[in-house]
């Protein structure tokens, strides 16, 4: 799958600036209409190390209203965290009605750095495709929008930041030892990818993998990614307000669905008894 991506695709920064500003905007917009439709977004934001992550989750958050996201970066489990299910500390996380959560490296984890770096043994790993369906099935038919993003450079391209990162002090210490290690292990790491990427893609919530070696590109297809994924779901929403029964659309609906019933079941009445007024009596109909 991933031999396939064209990394080639690139933006000039003229049309990049443009585009950007359309959609931070646009994205801007969308977050208070989400907000009003009591919708949760989840980001998934997957790739490798030094593909952009970081730049493309400081683009998100400068337009946005704080108050209504939260971005939770990557860290190994705690002590406490690690006498759970792995999915736990990802769960009790999860944005609220109406706000957005992003998750620079999320539950993917456990089957991409956890697999590879061997913390967690084959048959954990193996289980956790299943279960990580499973829970986004559970979001997904609850309401929530699950956004997964992957962002893909080639080996050549990565070593290329690496060694740009390596010459300044300010971006040096970025690339650590592990870092280093997983860009030896890149095709093992290739192979772990691309089962994430076949055992977890759903139409519920799908895999949108990113061509990253030029970052204006990757960043615009971002965005693009999350606002037509926000505007969909709130296309639905709107067509169908019963959907999540918790929301004060659906509560309004189902009102207004009980107030139809009930006239309609007045107007049935009204006709039934006009009806019997108007019929002849027995003796008449004899006579």
């Amino acid at each position: 799958m991933l031999e396939t991506i064209d990394l080639n695709k690139s933006l000039s920064k003229a049309t990049y600036s443009k585009r950007m500003k359309e959609l931070q905007e646009q994205l801007r917009r969308l977050q208070y209409d989400a907000k009003q439709a009591e919708l949760p977004v989840v980001i998934c934001l997957e790739g490798w190390d030094s593909s952009g992550k970081g730049t493309i989750i400081k683009k998100l958050t400068e337009r946005l209203d704080p108050r209504l996201f939260k971005v939770h970066p990557g860290t190994p489990p705690s002590t406490l965290e690690r006498h759970h299910h792995f999915l736990w500390r990802y769960q009790v996380e999860l944005p609220n009605d109406g706000e957005m959560g992003i998750f620079d490296h999320s539950w993917y984890s456990r089957v991409l750095v956890e697999r590879c770096d061997k913390v967690a043994k084959k048959k954990q790993w193996r289980e956790a495709y299943q279960q990580i369906n499973e829970f986004e099935r559970l979001l997904t038919d609850d309401g929530t929008v699950i956004v997964k993003l992957w962002l893909q450079i080639s080996k050549k391209e990565q070593a290329k930041r690496f060694r740009v990162a390596l010459k300044s002090p300010l971006t040096k210490w970025k690339i650590t030892k592990e870092y280093k290690r997983h860009h030896r292990e890149y095709k093992k790491w290739t192979k772990a990818v691309e089962e994430m990427l076949a055992k977890t893609g759903c139409p519920a919530a799908p895999w949108s993998i990113i061509e990253a070696t030029d970052l204006h590109w990757a960043r615009v297809c971002v965005f693009e990614t999350l606002v037509k994924r926000i505007e969909d779901a709130l296309k639905f929403r709107r067509e169908n307000p019963m959907a999540v029964s918790r929301t004060q659309a659906a509560v309004a609906a189902r009102r207004l669905a009980h107030a139809k019933r009930a006239d309609a079941e007045h107007d049935l009445a009204k006709a039934e008894e006009k009806a019997s007024m108007n019929q002849p009596s027995e003796e008449m109909s004899h006579a």
